[in-house]
């Protein structure tokens, strides 16, 4: 079990960086934040962008941020969160990390390989 917030950042971001080969790129990869955005022209909410924001880390003093775009603009896909990462969401789509575990680790990649897929059949990325 993972408590430094330095170790949890770097976990949590080594399993967000393969998304830069998928089609996302990163605009802030510092040693306290990191975020993936697609660059592609959509539709979302009504409103045509020429972005859209996927996910992405900052370290804090008392924890890590995990803000997951899926969950604020489909709220429905909440049901496909694990229930145990869903007790870390505060907000619509913010999750705070105070600690992290291999099993911890496994459910944020899986809503990041649900989002990703997501995504692509959304034509977002």
């Amino acid at each position: 079990m993972k408590t430094d917030l330095i170790e949890i950042f770097q976990t949590i971001r080594a399993g967000m960086q393969p998304y830069e080969t998928l089609g996302f790129t990163t605009r802030i990869n510092s040693e306290t934040e990191y975020d993936l955005w697609s660059e592609k022209n959509v539709i979302l909410l009504g409103r045509e962008r020429k972005e859209i924001y996927f996910a992405g880390l900052k370290m804090l003093k008392s924890d890590i941020t995990l803000h997951f775009m899926l969950l604020y603009t489909n709220p429905e896909v909440k049901d496909l969160i694990h229930p145990d990462l869903l007790k870390l969401l505060k907000g619509k789509s913010c999750f705070h990390i105070k600690k992290i575990d291999d099993v911890l680790m496994e459910h944020i990649t899986d809503a990041l390989d649900k989002g990703y897929k997501f995504y692509r059949q959304s034509e977002w990325v």
